[in-house]
């Protein structure tokens, strides 16, 4: 369960005492507060299997964008988002740029694997449970760092199709070039199989998840979630915070 915690501060007001006789106080007119500006895009509510990658193209020619910046307590995720998955690119930007990572946290961590988040069970953001159609490439694997979509498996998602919002990042282990061929789900290029030895990762979801960015700074935050201490469904005990800023 997401535990946020919240403090109201009431206003406290100070009447003006007036010195001089017969002056009077100014008029004063009651403001409301202005409502901070709506980020531009599609509006969550819209947004159906039948019609996402339509619209979310539109959007990332529009409002495209390279890199975020993912932070947490435990430090901060400098990511770059490929070209070439475009729409899960915008898909991730969207969500982004409308606060939606704001209000979520890293709910299943997998020591060894990858650090999952996104997800959130008390979203003030209105959305609807939309789906992505895959856009897996041969030259993106799970390599350490890798940034992907999570899906739905089984017999109901034959077209592995990616959730909108849990997303994972990949932390994986170092294994010998030949071990990671093996558990590899489809071939491994010389220099794929050469970064699992060097680098590390999770070859066996390769091919089975679209992979659509990478850590580019801040790898060893990675390995600081991942040894958080977890409950019985890998939820870490103290939560951590997700907070998604669009750097260009």
């Amino acid at each position: 369960m997401i535990r946020f915690r919240s403090l109201l501060y009431p206003l406290l007001a100070t009447p003006l005492l007036l010195a001089a006789c017969n002056q009077r106080a100014p008029e004063t007119t009651a403001t409301t507060p202005t409502p901070p500006p709506q980020a531009p895009g599609p509006d969550l509510m819209a947004l159906a299997d039948s019609n996402a990658a339509q619209l979310l193209l539109a959007y990332g020619r529009e409002y495209p964008g390279q890199e975020v910046l993912l932070q947490t307590r435990l430090g901060n995720m400098r990511i770059r988002l490929y070209d070439d998955t475009p729409i899960h690119t915008a898909n991730f930007l969207l969500l982004s740029r409308k606060g939606v990572f704001d209000e979520s946290v890293f709910n299943r961590v997998v020591q060894g694997f990858a650090i999952q988040g996104g997800g959130s069970e008390r979203r003030t953001i209105s959305m609807r449970s939309y789906r992505l159609p895959p856009e897996i490439r041969p030259q993106h694997f799970h390599k350490r760092g890798a940034l992907a979509m999570a899906r739905y498996d089984g017999e109901m998602n034959p077209g592995k199709l990616s959730s909108n919002n849990d997303f994972y990042i990949v932390q994986g282990e170092k294994m010998p070039a030949a071990q990671a061929k093996a558990s590899a789900a489809r071939s491994l290029t010389p220099a794929q199989a050469n970064t699992y030895e060097t680098l590390g990762g999770t070859p066996g979801l390769d091919g089975q998840y679209t992979v659509f960015g990478e850590v580019v700074e801040g790898l060893d935050v990675i390995d600081k979630i991942a040894n958080e201490p977890v409950g019985m469904d890998k939820w870490p005990v103290t939560d951590v915070g997700i907070k998604v800023k669009v750097l260009k």
